[in-house]
């Protein structure tokens, strides 16, 4: 029998976005095939009844549910899906130990462990399942649909490749055996420095304070995660960030092997203002590219927008477009 954590997740309204009058919320709990505890918010249609679609939803990555994801799911609800955003493993109010870690394969259980818990809901439909992800949790979201067909439909937004970014650097500026020797030594100098020292050292959430000459994707960030706009005191990116050596997996691992086996649907969604452009582009290409599958595929590129304009500019995000490819796919 599974154990479950026990968690105290918040329940007063917290979340960086105005709560809808169109939903009801509440605080859900389901735990992971490692055990872990994941703590989520799920948001229901007013006066639905039978069983719903529903849509597990999560990101980006070193976000909480609070932000983005919770903004995302509560949207969908509104349209009439039962949704769920979750924290990841390690963070935020999910449990796991030690704190401010990150795998792609506890990752990608944590997507399945969503689809378990609503398919087992008296509420939802299990035939009509659908995941979310936004930013890195984009790339997971993509990863999870390779191996798990309960999901009828993948919808990334923003996304991330954090396999490609972690081991290529930005724009594949450093994909070279030298630069990833480099990255893997000074890593695993980090693994016995936070041994010797007994704690993890942290890689520190988006730069504060903000540098003149920043990347314009680095003010984007700043902008969303250290102001008001965005902040919240669970994020990593609001605040330390990452452990340093979260990235150990990520550094040896490559997302997306089996992407063009996917036969359910899946919609891309980025802008192509965004820095991170390249990357939706990209696995779109390899996703059709030679595949049976690919009828049901689209790449949605949003004229003028930013990689951060999708996390919640809410006149800009194509809710209704989602909400569409999705009933048609299910």
């Amino acid at each position: 029998m599974m154990k479950t954590e026990e968690l105290k997740p918040v329940t007063e309204w917290d979340k960086v976005f105005p709560r809808s009058e169109e939903v009801d919320h509440k605080k859900v709990t389901f735990v992971n095939h490692f055990g872990i505890t994941l703590a989520a918010d799920m948001y229901i249609p007013k006066n639905a009844e039978g069983r719903l679609p529903a849509i597990a939803v999560s990101g980006p990555f070193g976000a909480c549910k609070e932000q983005s994801s919770g903004l995302y799911a509560q949207q969908m609800a509104v349209r009439g899906f039962l949704t769920i955003a979750f924290d990841p493993s390690f963070t935020g109010e999910s449990g796991g130990c030690p704190r401010d870690m990150n795998s792609p394969d506890i990752n990608v259980e944590d997507f399945q462990a969503a689809v378990d818990f609503l398919s087992v809901q008296d509420n939802v439909d299990p035939e009509k399942i659908s995941i979310l992800g936004i930013c890195g949790w984009g790339g997971m979201a993509l990863q999870t649909a390779c191996i798990d067909t309960r999901i009828k439909v993948t919808v990334t937004s923003t996304m991330y490749d954090m396999s490609r970014v972690t081991g290529n650097g930005y724009f594949d500026s450093e994909d070279s055996d030298e630069a990833r020797f480099n990255a893997r030594t000074a890593i695993n100098n980090q693994r016995t420095e936070d041994y010797r020292n007994g704690s993890y050292k942290k890689a520190g959430g988006v730069i504060d304070p903000l540098p003149e000459d920043a990347p314009y994707f680095v003010k984007d960030y700043y902008a969303y995660y250290k102001t008001p706009r965005g902040f919240h005191p669970r994020s990593l990116n609001s605040n330390s960030g990452w452990n340093v050596t979260a990235s150990t997996s990520l550094l040896n691992t490559r997302l997306f092997r089996y992407a063009g086996e996917i036969r359910s649907a899946v919609l891309m969604i980025h802008g192509d203002k965004a820095h991170s452009c390249y990357f939706s582009k990209d696995a779109y290409e390899d996703m059709i590219r030679d595949s049976k599958y690919k009828d049901n595929k689209e790449l949605l590129i949003i004229p003028g927008a930013s990689h951060t304009d999708l996390y919640d500019q809410t006149d800009i995000i194509p809710f209704d477009k989602i909400g569409e490819f999705i009933r048609a796919n299910i």
